[in-house]
């Protein structure tokens, strides 16, 4: 299925990195959800600017189950059909500042069940709203995102990054179970992007070491990152399920 004919439902567009995979995909022709939790003001700027035929501002925890099945209900009657695709891009609170991370004998379990209920727990529930939609439309593509902190951990973020790794965990063993049913799970993994709300504490010198560390001598952007979730997303990746892309510039190398 062609972008352009696709329904796309996009966790965490109101801000960061969700406002530029929303515009990835309104360049190319998709009608969006655009979800938030607490950016209600730039969620709804952001649909305004694609119309109402292309984009709607819905609020949800993805955290909580009722509000995201409420959520996919109005953009399916919103748009009069069944959405085709996931972004599942929502972040729970989190400031990347290495040097205010809590180190190993000083985080409690509280802040990895945080994390957890974030990024897996709102990545299932997500996932479960869809699937009905999913499978009446025939098709299907979730695409999950990701670090590429567990498997270069340079600034040892505890909490966030086993999160995300149980997040690729989960990617893999749902394509396994709904490839049969033509519904294609991934994941993109970026590293620290220049600059989103949650990078907004790294001090500037970090960014200039992890650009000097890379080959193409640069930190990706947000844009960048967000084209890359077009692939998984298009009919250039039909054959593709269970993958985690790596976009940073050629830092990790798989």
């Amino acid at each position: 299925m062609l972008i352009k004919d696709q329904i796309v439902l996009i966790t965490g567009a109101g801000r960061g990195l969700g406002v530029d995979i929303a515009r990835s995909f309104a360049r190319e022709g998709a009608r969006m959800a655009l979800n938030y939790r607490n950016s209600e003001s730039a969620a709804h700027q952001l649909a305004a600017e694609f119309g109402p035929e292309r984009a709607i501002a819905l609020r949800a925890d993805v955290t909580a189950f009722d509000e995201v099945t409420a959520m996919v209900s109005a953009a399916a009657e919103h748009f009069g059909a069944p959405l085709t695709t996931l972004i599942n891009n929502a972040l729970p609170d989190f400031s990347f500042n290495g040097d205010g991370r809590s180190k190993v004998d000083e985080i409690g379990f509280e802040a990895f069940h945080t994390q957890f209920s974030g990024v897996v727990g709102g990545a299932l529930n997500t996932i479960q709203a869809v699937l009905p939609g999913l499978r009446e439309a025939g098709f299907g593509t979730i695409v999950n995102i990701g670090t590429n902190l567990f498997q270069n951990p340079v600034v040892p973020y505890h909490d966030y990054t086993a999160a995300k790794a149980a997040l690729l965990a989960l990617t893999r063993t749902f394509a396994a179970d709904l490839g049969p049913e033509n519904i294609r799970v991934n994941m993109v993994s970026g590293g620290l992007l220049r600059s989103t709300d949650a990078s907004s504490a790294t001090p500037a010198s970090v960014f200039d070491v992890i650009a000097a560390g890379t080959p193409l001598r640069k930190v990706t952007t947000p844009a960048e990152f967000a084209d890359a979730a077009l692939f998984f997303a298009s009919p250039w990746s039909r054959a593709v399920t269970g993958q985690n892309l790596v976009v940073d510039g050629g830092l990790v190398m798989n």
